[in-house]
């Protein structure tokens, strides 16, 4: 196995805004690199933007801004959606980057003087949406299949690659590296396609139609193709010919795409390869297309999902999720809201969360809130450990073929497995038995010890939620990624602070409701009341959770506001202004457990954004916090 690993996704085209294909393709691409740097090696991650072609140019136009103006805004919108998606890359190249732009016209210089380029007139159907002339059998009722307009007429002189020269070498390179294309249905696609002639390739634009392009190095009345521009930013970015980062990296290159543009990358890319003598890429992994409303998600038919939208209705960590597990990889996956809320509630909620909940309060509970010493292993707790030795192992080897989905199918299995064994060794009924206390410390050390690996293995897919889970198991964040995949490293007696909810359960995906107006005064007579009751249904619609205040202090120009920050188990502290601060100093509530209205809509007070309401009782002179049972977990739902 390969210690080094880089890993590209494609460089997406900066006509629009970024979307769930685009947040697709890159956060599997972060969790592959995430994943075998988790399993030891060295590893990178490119990313970026494609900036030139026609598309661009018209975009810009209808903006009434200029090409570059236009590039430079999308581009830094994907810039800036790939943290807020937990998305690391080690680099981010645009191919407007002068360096980029001087190296693609070496590598057309090269060719060129080999006598691989020639200059022809063409004649023939140009979609610009594909950049690129389309064949007659590539049409359907003479629209392009893709982006559905009939592509434009064009007879002009262009310069030509002789990428048909290169055929009988690339079906004989594929033959030959049966994993090299991968799935295998695109390996046989692309021998499908080269069963018929292969093409020279047109690799210009005249600047009488285009000049929103990289020119021509010996001829600067065209400018570069952009396919011909964009491909080559994978060797570009680290630094081809000779760069350090190219030497070291450029040998272990894996290419992910998704099948649209299976043919310039499968056809086209390994041509243009070995026409410039630069090494062939080690695999091409092409997965599927997200679908929704039964048909594919794009900017043309107008289905497409914003995601960070989405992100913000369910977390960025179980979106991630999501997207990774029901994606069978290479095939097409439905998209909806309900398949999200079902993962959600079934994997995180139900499965993960509930073990890694479960097994740390049980522990706190019966070992003063200490990892308890693990004792002796009887066969139950030999079977598990197995279990998670062939399911670590297993795991391993789904993320070297790609196949993703599979690996997490396997961890939320593991995860299965310890939920059975907890209900099957029952340690709250070891917990009332006479000379069961060593028992009871191996079982739930055991589950302690399993749920490490498991928040090991999810790190690569969840990593904030993840570190929080890492941090409730007593370590410090910094730790989670020193890896060890070994039985029994949990310490022994190590403090468990006391969890947060990591998935609390969600009921349906909709817009935060807003709760219903108070009753007016206590002194109503009861008909005047009546007129403010609540049905059921109506007061169902009041969130009511948990909430710890982790930090407190005095809203500025104001005697009686409080600005509080509230953990309610989300993954992150909630803003809230109570109007206690004349019954309350800010620093004695820090610490206190308070009962939350969560779902109000957040409103500003003096300027502090307040997003829910403390609950207190109030006799007419004092308000008083009203607290929950002291057991509670921040995030506990009232009923």
């Amino acid at each position: 196995m390969s210690k080094i690993f880089y890993i590209t996704t494609p460089i997406f085209y900066a006509n629009s805004h970024p979307h769930i294909g685009h947040a697709y393709t890159t956060i599997v691409s972060d969790i592959f690199r995430r994943f075998r740097k988790l399993f030891g090696e060295d590893t990178y991650f490119l990313t970026g933007t494609d900036e030139h072609g026609q598309k661009i140019a018209e975009a810009a136009k209808n903006a009434d801004i200029s090409p570059l103006e236009f590039v430079d805004q999308i581009s830094q919108e994907f810039r800036e959606i790939w943290p807020e998606l937990h998305v690391e890359h080690d680099q981010f190249i645009r191919t407007t980057d002068p360096k980029h732009k001087d190296r693609v016209q070496k590598v057309l210089q090269k060719i060129y003087d080999q006598g691989e380029i020639y200059l022809r007139e063409y004649e023939g159907l140009y979609c610009v949406g594909c950049e690129r002339f389309l064949d007659e059998d590539e049409l359907v009722e003479g629209l392009c299949q893709d982006h559905q307009v009939a592509p434009q007429h064009y007879k002009e002189e262009n310069y030509f690659f002789k990428m048909s020269a290169y055929q009988d070498w690339l079906i004989q390179t594929i033959q030959e590296n049966d994993e090299w294309i991968y799935p295998k249905r695109y390996r046989n696609e692309v021998l499908q396609f080269l069963n018929e002639p292969l093409q020279d390739l047109c690799i210009s634009r005249p600047k009488s139609r285009l000049t929103w392009g990289i020119e021509l190095p010996f001829d600067s009345n065209f400018v570069t193709y952009v396919w011909f521009d964009a491909l080559l930013n994978y060797p570009n970015a680290l630094g081809w010919p000779d760069e350090p980062l190219y030497q070291k990296y450029w040998p272990h290159v894996h290419h992910m795409i998704g099948k649209d543009i299976l043919k310039t990358h499968a056809v086209y890319w390994p041509c243009m390869l070995k026409a410039a003598g630069i090494p062939i890429f080690q695999k091409l992994t092409v997965h599927g297309f997200w679908i929704s409303s039964g048909s594919k998600m794009s900017k043309t038919v107008g289905n497409v999902i914003d995601p960070l939208a989405m992100k913000d209705r369910v977390g960025v960590d179980p979106l991630r999720y999501f997207l990774a597990r029901d994606m069978s990889f290479g095939e097409d996956a439905n998209f909806t809201e309900e398949l999200l809320l079902v993962r959600y509630n079934g994997d995180l909620a139900n499965n993960i969360g509930n073990l890694i909940s479960r097994s740390i309060s049980m522990s706190r509970k019966n070992f003063n809130n200490q990892v308890p010493y693990k004792g002796n292993l009887e066969d139950l707790e030999k079977e598990l450990h197995s279990s998670f030795v062939e399911g670590i192992a297993q795991v391993n080897q789904f993320v070297l073929e790609f196949n993703l989905h599979r690996a997490l199918a396997q961890i939320a299995l593991m995860s299965s497995l310890v939920n059975k064994y907890i209900d099957e060794t029952a340690p709250w009924k070891l917990a009332k038995e006479e000379n069961a206390r060593e028992r009871l410390g191996s079982v739930l050390y055991t589950a302690l010890d399993m749920v490490r690996l498991i928040v090991q293995l999810l790190a690569p897919v969840m990593p904030e939620k993840m570190k929080i889970a890492w941090e409730s198991l007593g370590y410090s964040q910094e730790t989670l990624s020193a890896t060890k995949f070994e039985i029994g490293l949990l310490p022994e007696g190590q403090a468990l602070p006391q969890p947060s909810p990591l998935f609390p359960k969600i009921k349906e995906l909709t817009e935060t409701p807003t709760p219903p107006k108070e009753p007016s005064a206590n002194n109503s007579t009861p008909s005047e009341f009546s007129e403010n009751q609540l049905t059921i249904e109506e007061f169902s619609k009041v969130e009511l959770k948990v909430g710890k205040i982790v930090a407190c202090e005095n809203v500025k120009k104001s005697k009686k506001l409080l600005h509080s920050q509230v953990d309610l188990g989300e993954g992150r502290l909630r803003s809230i202004v109570s109007g206690i601060a004349e019954c309350y100093k800010a620093e004695d509530l820090v610490g206190r457990q308070v009962i939350v209205v969560s779902n109000l809509k957040p409103a500003k007070l003096r300027g502090v954004l307040s997003e829910g309401m403390i609950l207190c009782t109030d006799n007419g002179q004092e308000f008083s916090i009203v607290e929950p049972h002291h057991d509670a977990l921040p995030g506990t739902t009232i009923r």
